[in-house]
């Protein structure tokens, strides 16, 4: 089985969408970030207007500010000009590519939202990052979770009822209380401009033997906590790393290659808002290079806290992020049938391809090598202010 060639109408939304992100063009010497907007499998620059997608999403109205201005913002081709053949195919050193859709937010992710990821993180933390043991544990805990958890209301007075009766079991676990407690999990899982984009390469560590995609719905959040976009990702997750320590979550989350959002952000606009996030439907596909293949389908509406709850508890007048935040809201789906030997689970293999879709945000696609294989984040905040004042200068 092979992956599908990577075209527009493979990663773009089904639907007419308000869509911006970010294009890497190659010069001589180097190469620039444009910030970008899509219309019609066309693809607008911007960066005249708009230094950054930071910027653009602080606007009073991002939705009006990323329409193309006539004699201002260029057509600077197809999408399909800035796509590889395959994900993970290598690229002529002058040719322009889809970078991640943001650019200096921080990128934050909210944990075990959904009863899945629930399970499995209760399931890694028991098994010690384990696979054999935790094909062990996996049935008596998951009907457990399941009777005591799937009605409950995170922070309700039910929520606290089913606390004391997991500790008497002996079932409580630091995840079920982010689970179920007043406080969600929100972690920072990368740093600005480090994530890649549709098409890339997306890393796992070497020493890692029991891995897997997170596939997520990402919100743009502006600099005054208004969800103004939305976007895929795919929270890259080291599963033996973080099951051995909750205190290894960075080592497990963070790495080169580690975190992909795209194709690009879907602005909130008359046809797209908060109630079409909460009843987005997502489904993952990987295809291996051994003939292994895997699909599965989440949907929002199981997930436990509300999107503008988790954005409340991400900003406010607690924690301020004046360029704004990307906020991925939590996977929906965790693979844990075996590839290959009996009771070690689902794990990466170099080749993997990885596809993130949904019917209204497009498809993400990356292919999956090691971290230290793939090409190393090169370009920060430096860089982007040296563009930046070339810009300036130029004008």
């Amino acid at each position: 089985m092979t992956a599908v060639p990577l075209t527009p109408a493979a990663i773009l939304p089904e639907d007419e969408a308000n869509l911006v992100g970010r294009i890497w063009l190659p010069r001589p010497g180097g190469g620039e970030p444009l910030v970008v907007s899509v219309a019609k499998s066309r693809v607008y620059d911007l960066t005249k207007r708009f230094a950054t997608v930071s910027e653009l999403l602080n606007a009073t109205l991002p939705a009006v500010s990323a329409r193309p201005r006539r004699g201002v913002d260029i057509d600077i081709g197809s999408v399909a000009d800035f796509l590889p053949s395959m994900p993970g195919a290598a690229l002529p050193a002058d040719k322009p590519y889809i970078l991640a859709p943001c650019d200096l937010q921080p990128i934050k992710a909210a944990g075990v939202t959904f009863i899945v990821s629930l399970r499995e993180r209760v399931i890694d933390e028991a098994a010690r990052g384990d696979p054999v043991r935790a094909a062990a544990l996996r049935h008596r805990i998951s009907t457990e979770l399941d009777n005591y958890l799937s009605c409950v209301k995170p922070g309700s007075a039910e929520a606290a009822a089913a606390k004391s009766w997991l500790v008497a079991n002996d079932l409580w676990s630091q995840y079920l209380e982010v689970a179920i407690g007043p406080d969600a999990e929100i972690f920072s899982k990368a740093p600005p401009l480090s994530s890649v984009g549709v098409g890339a390469n997306i890393g796992i560590l070497r020493q890692s033997a029991w891995n897997n995609p997170e596939p997520e719905v990402v919100l743009a959040v502006n600099r005054r906590g208004v969800v103004v976009g939305a976007t895929l990702g795919n929270d890259v997750n080291l599963r033996d790393i973080e099951g051995r320590s909750a205190l290894l979550l960075g080592k497990a989350k963070d790495n080169n290659g580690s975190c992909a959002i795209g194709p690009f952000i879907r602005l909130i606009d008359g046809a797209f808002g908060m109630d079409e996030i909460r009843q987005l439907e997502v489904s993952l596909r990987i295809i291996g290079e051994d003939g292994f293949a895997l699909d599965g389908l989440s949907r929002m509406l199981q997930i436990s806290r509300d999107p503008e709850d988790l954005v409340r508890q991400t900003i406010g007048p607690h924690h301020q992020y004046p360029d704004g935040f990307m906020l991925f809201l939590g996977t929906m789906f965790t693979p844990t049938g075996d590839r290959g030997e009996r009771n070690r689970g689902f794990t990466h293999k170099v080749g993997d391809i990885v596809t993130i879709r949904s019917p209204q945000l497009g498809a993400l696609v990356n292919r999956v090598d090691y971290c230290d294989a793939i090409a190393p984040w090169a370009f920060g905040i430096h860089d982007l202010l040296n563009c930046v004042r070339r810009r300036s200068c130029a004008t």
